[in-house]
């Protein structure tokens, strides 16, 4: 009667287990995608600049660049401001 009764308690501890681990809820993926948008880009001498836009909050981004040593670029700035 005893193993019958200890059987029962862990077939039933398996089942609840399983069950708790299929009821978890999927955790949503990440958005991953870029919420900036590119709007222009200008060079003057050796300076760059590139603006982007973020529709879903009326934001824009400005990035500007200067030269370094050989082809690098040194001192990359962003500003971003919230549009009216």
């Amino acid at each position: 009667m005893k193993r019958n009764v200890l059987r029962m308690v862990g077939l039933s501890s398996l089942a609840i287990i399983a069950w708790v681990a299929i009821a978890q809820p999927t955790r949503p993926q990440i958005q991953a995608a870029p919420s900036y948008i590119p709007i222009g880009v200008a060079a003057s001498g050796n300076a760059s600049m590139a603006w982007f836009h973020n529709p879903s909050t009326g934001t824009v981004l400005a990035c500007q660049s200067g030269p370094g040593q050989g082809a690098n670029l040194s001192n990359i700035q962003c500003v971003t401001a919230k549009l009216p």
